[in-house]
């Protein structure tokens, strides 16, 4: 194919591109107007350093996203495809910087998913949900079995409020800080955002 022909269908196909880069645009701003649904249950989970609450795991940040990883209490190994995904993980250094902080969360016991995490090298917070209603709560529990998601939370003060979740073929492509900074509320936290009125945001370029 000449080149000159070549050129032309790739700038067909990068109006394409664009327009879904725009189209994501739009859906990040509409997910960050998605209503705040207040949290009216306490949910405990084992650390590893013991017990901690929901409101432990935001680290006195604002926003908390918590990736759903399938471990059954009667598995020997965490799900193939969550594996996968946790360690597809890229830098997320960002999500701190930006006032966001990142966990798994499991219902198998907690010395199994830390004999997991240490066979992996992994470093990522990990907590066990074992015995308790969150998995259920967030559908990542159902009647068929376990279930792959992620949920984001958002904190004022003490009170915690359940903003936006996820499942199955959604969490694609989730593993750098960008694409989870924009399942948040208060997204990249960039000037080129459509975000509502006093939203945090600073230049994106600077």
């Amino acid at each position: 194919m000449p080149e000159g022909e070549w050129q032309s269908q790739r700038n067909g196909l990068l109006q394409q591109e664009k327009e879904l880069t725009r189209q994501m645009d739009r859906v990040n701003a509409a997910r960050r107007r998605l209503p705040m649904v207040k949290l009216d249950k306490a949910y405990t989970f084992e650390g590893p350093n013991g017990k901690a609450t929901l409101l432990d795991l935001f680290e006195d940040r604002r926003q908390l996203v918590i990736y759903h990883f399938m471990y059954d209490p009667a598995w020997e190994k965490g799900c193939p495809g969550c594996t996968g995904y946790v360690n597809a993980l890229g830098d997320l250094s960002m999500l701190g910087q930006r006032n966001t902080s990142f966990a798994l969360i499991s219902r198998a016991p907690l010395a199994k998913l830390e004999g997991y995490k240490k066979l992996k090298g992994w470093q990522w917070p990990w907590y066990s949900s074992f015995g308790g209603d969150f998995n259920r709560d967030f559908r990542a529990t159902n009647d068929k079995g376990e279930a792959h998601g992620l949920s984001v939370f958002f904190r004022i003060d003490d009170d915690i409020f359940h903003t936006y979740s996820t499942y199955q073929r959604g969490t694609e492509s989730l593993t750098d800080a960008y694409a989870l900074l924009d399942r948040t509320p208060y997204g990249r936290q960039e000037d080129f955002e459509d975000s509502p009125p006093g939203w945090p945001q600073k230049p994106t370029y600077g």
